[in-house]
């Protein structure tokens, strides 16, 4: 076991192993690529749904159960099955993390507009707001934190499942964990998996430290 960590140490801060074009640097640069780009896409589609949803009262059924549809979607799955449908391109693979992050947008962005008091909703349409004032300027701020908690979740999530863009024969991170499968090299698949791992880690903490930032003179 010390055998194996000591290699992996080695292989992860090995300056050969982060150089050229299977170096862990431009993986790195491919996995936030497809993990950015997926989860902005899905903020896009998601977060006027939420909004929608939170602001009418309508659809909240589809709200609450995209939750469980998101944890039962089998990613792989989908990857495989657009990837009949398109053939040998990225598209499997985004469609599969846009509908993995989806959800979790959807969900926190309904709990944050759920959760804004009824009594400041009617107070501001008694003060002779339209329904877009109400929404952008009382309900959308209020919710603001579950927002960001959703999108933090949902970033997350694609991150770590990037890895798949690898099983389609794409880059990223997962391309040390497919490939040393298929080496059976245990180091470099344990180095892939420790990279999405502190990668993902990190991106948490960076959201976590912003979401402080923007709402730390909120009142509780």
């Amino acid at each position: 076991m010390y055998e194996l960590f000591k290699n992996l140490g080695e292989w992860l801060v090995s300056g050969e192993q982060w150089s050229g074009p299977d170096g862990i640097g431009h993986r790195l640069a491919e996995h936030l690529q497809y993990s950015l780009l997926a989860t902005l896409v899905a903020a896009a589609i998601a977060l006027p749904l939420g909004l929608l949803i939170g602001h009418t009262g309508r659809g909240a059924f589809l709200a609450i159960n995209l939750a469980s549809f998101g944890r039962a979607l089998p990613t792989v799955g989908l990857v495989v099955l657009v990837f009949l449908a398109s053939g040998l391109s990225m598209w499997p693979v985004y469609v599969a993390l846009v509908a993995l992050a989806v959800p979790a947008i959807v969900t926190n962005t309904y709990a944050g507009m759920n959760a804004v008091d009824p009594d400041v909703k009617d107070a501001a349409r008694g003060q002779g707001m339209r329904w877009h004032q109400v929404l952008f300027q009382v309900e959308l701020p209020l919710a603001l934190p579950l927002i960001m908690t959703g999108l933090r979740l949902a970033l997350i999530q694609v991150v770590a499942t990037a890895t798949i863009a690898a099983y389609v024969s794409f880059g990223g991170l997962g391309r040390y964990v497919f490939d040393g499968l298929a080496q059976r090299d245990l180091v470099q698949v344990l180095g892939g998996a420790v990279l999405v791992a502190v990668v993902a880690v990190a991106l948490d903490l960076a959201l976590s430290a912003l979401q402080r930032a923007l709402f730390r003179h909120r009142p509780a």
